[in-house]
């Protein structure tokens, strides 16, 4: 299955005799994860206490710095809270992926956009998750345990393993990386 403005939106990218053998995008708009029945509660009482401090801190009277302390609790609740949701959704509105017989290719980005190229013969250690729909993800090296848990969560320092993400017929994808590595 090859989306055509996919592939047009890849063009630049690709070699001279290079052709794009699969496309795919993650699903658009706010999703929650298994990672939300941590996170959920986590960043409300965060957010929540935030919220007081600040609160308190203004009614209260007390010194500038009190004040200000409060400040950045605040703007970090409230993107944890709130915000992620809305930063994830949109970056996976502008996020493309594709599989060509040499690569794999993913185009993502929020300010600005990034192309991950992947050779698929050095590729190692390929997962695959799946729904009973069919749908599913697939990591495309070793998964480092403490980021995995904060998939959704984009952040300084955190670093996730390239990935297709809620991809429908994931099995088919997985397939064609697999039969692709065995060819070279």
């Amino acid at each position: 299955m090859v989306d055509h403005e996919i592939q047009n939106e890849l063009r630049p990218v690709l070699g001279h005799n290079e052709n794009i053998i699969w496309t795919g995008r993650p699903p658009k708009g706010i999703l929650f994860r298994a990672s939300d029945l941590f996170l959920i509660p986590f960043t409300l009482l965060w957010f929540g206490f935030a919220i007081f401090w600040e609160s308190t801190a203004l009614a209260g009277g007390a010194p500038g710095f009190f004040m200000l302390w409060g400040i950045p609790f605040l703007v970090i609740g409230f993107y944890m809270s709130i915000g992620r949701f809305f930063s994830d959704a949109y970056k996976r509105g502008n996020t493309i992926y594709a599989i060509t017989p040499e690569r794999i290719l993913i185009k993502s980005g929020i300010f600005s956009q990034e192309i991950k190229s992947l050779t698929i013969r050095t590729l190692s250690d390929i997962t695959f998750t799946t729904k009973s729909d069919g749908s599913g993800t697939i990591v495309l090296g070793p998964e480092n345990e403490r980021n995995s848990r904060m998939q959704g969560l984009e952040w300084p320092g955190v670093k996730h393993t390239p990935r297709f993400e809620m991809i429908p017929d994931v099995k088919k994808a997985y397939d064609l990386i697999i039969e692709n590595q065995r060819k070279q």
